[in-house]
């Protein structure tokens, strides 16, 4: 079995990162050199499109330069999610408003359990990736800031196959609770049936320790049970997210057993990557020494502002609180105007009516029975008219999605790319030459820095940037441990030829 950490990275375990400012950029400004008009970044391990999602969106901020994105995982499946959360980033205005990605993109990213509503979306999207997939001139046509090109073609393959699993929910269950139930029975052990004790230390003792007190422990428990950490909409999240689930082999008795499952992170939580750092300082303000936002409204805003940042090309600003505070004022003293109004028709109404009463009492007299036909009656029309209005719902609705899918556009960005490379491939990128000083910048996951080697210098250009991402959020392993994995990690830069900025 895996650990709570898995086998493969759902979501980063560190805040996502404009690339252009952190890295290459930075590091020209320091040693006053000129930055290239087009920035090759090797992503090794990001596990999600955080750091691809927030240069993107803050290019404007920066000199126009072209941007290649080049993609390393150990999964296939994290670039089928890569593909379809940025066709949510890149859904055009006329489909579907800003709150509406905001809340698809959060269920889609870190929840086990969606929407029926956003389950029909992931569906819908895996038919359309299929047709990408198998005709990259469609691939060119649609979202032309992939490229597939430099897949293999069993990966391509495989691919598909992943797609298809989205798209037929009915032929190919996927239990999800049940999957994460037996995972957290395989970690906690003896200590299941005291659970939540042990989210409530590792909250506690751990997560808030390490910066990350802005995540409510409520909801951090909730999705340490759950797998759920994103309920913006009121609603009923029933659905399994199929694109969390992941096949792994098992070797027992010198067999091999392929089991598909939810082989991810169950212990640091889908909060780190949009939720613990923000632009706008007003989500940090604290009452009571307890923070007023939480880790879902930071992320909800980040969202929120990345996708507005990459459609307008303008910064995200939260709404007034003077002006709130007045408009709010002025709809409160209206609703007291028309409620005093409408208070006094009705005591002159419940006059005129008792004054009635007292003349007419005993002139008319309707029976039981009767009275029981005309409800009845009433009910039956209430019913149809309910029946025939429902219909024609469901008829429009469908003709709108009809409509919708035949209109599937998405926003182009021309000046950038994102080319997905071979499954851990870093190795064979030493021998080909059209890699050979391509590089400008580096980010490495923590559980993908193992391949940070000396021979991969040749791979970067002079004065490339290197970003690697420490253990700070891993909340089994000690301060001590923390600390060491910096060392160590520093030191295998070094050994590559970078130096510590």
């Amino acid at each position: 079995m895996t650990d709570a950490y898995g086998n493969i990275n759902w979501w980063g375990f560190s805040p996502a990162l404009d690339l252009q400012d952190i890295g290459h950029g930075e590091m020209c400004k320091k040693l006053s050199c000129a930055v290239p008009d087009e920035l090759h970044i090797l992503l090794v391990g990001a596990g999600d499109i955080r750091h691809i999602l927030k240069t993107l969106a803050r290019r404007y901020r920066h000199s126009k330069r072209k941007l290649k994105f080049y993609v390393v995982e150990n999964s296939l499946e994290l670039y089928v999610r890569d593909m379809l959360l940025m066709m949510v980033a890149l859904e055009k205005q006329s489909r579907m408003g800003l709150q509406e990605k905001t809340e698809l993109f959060l269920e889609l990213y870190g929840n086990t359990h969606m929407r029926e509503q956003s389950n029909k979306y992931s569906e819908l999207m895996a038919h359309e990736l299929i047709k990408m997939v198998t005709d990259f001139d469609y691939l060119e046509e649609k979202l032309p800031l992939f490229d597939l090109t430099q897949l293999k073609y069993k990966e391509r393959d495989f691919l598909e196959g992943i797609l298809k699993f989205l798209r037929n929910r009915e032929k190919t269950p996927f239990d999800i609770a049940k999957c994460w139930d037996l995972r957290l029975r395989q970690q906690l052990n003896v200590r299941y049936d005291s659970m939540k004790n042990v989210f409530d230390w590792d909250y506690n003792m751990e997560l808030i320790e390490r910066g990350g007190s802005i995540v409510h422990m409520q909801q951090y428990k909730h999705w340490r049970q759950f797998g759920v950490a994103f309920q913006i909409r009121e609603g009923t999240y029933d659905v399994p997210n199929r694109t969390l689930a992941s096949a792994t082999v098992f070797k027992m008795n010198g067999e091999r057993f392929p089991r598909r499952g939810f082989w991810g992170d169950m212990i640091v939580s889908p909060f780190i990557a949009f939720g613990v750092e923000t632009e706008e300082k007003s989500f940090y303000k604290k009452q009571n020494n307890q923070h007023i936002k939480t880790a879902e409204d930071v992320s909800e805003f980040n969202i929120n502002s990345l996708f507005h940042e990459l459609a307008t090309n303008e910064k995200y600003e939260l709404p007034k609180v003077d002006d709130a505070k007045s408009v709010e004022k002025s709809n409160s003293d209206s609703k007291l105007k028309e409620i005093t109004e409408e208070d006094e028709g009705n005591e002159e109404n419940e006059e005129s009516e008792s004054k009635k009463k007292e003349e007419q009492s005993g002139d008319t007299v309707i029976s039981a029975e009767s009275e029981e036909r005309v409800e009845e009656e009433k009910k039956l029309e209430a019913a149809e008219s309910i029946e025939t209005q429902q219909r024609e719902d469901v008829n429009n609705s469908r003709d709108k999605t009809q409509e919708n899918n035949e209109e599937l556009e998405w926003m182009k960005i021309e000046d950038a790319k994102v080319i997905f490379l071979p499954l851990n491939s870093l190795a064979d990128m030493i021998n080909k030459p059209k890699y050979q000083k391509r590089f400008n910048a580096a980010f490495f996951s923590n559980s993908m820095v193992h391949h940070l080697k000396p021979e991969i210098s040749s791979l970067f250009t002079d004065h490339a940037s290197l970003i690697l991402e420490t253990a700070l959020f891993m909340l089994d392993l000690k301060k001590d441990h923390v600390k060491e994995f910096v060392s160590k990690i520093t030191g295998m830069a070094q050994q590559a030829g970078f130096k510590v900025n």
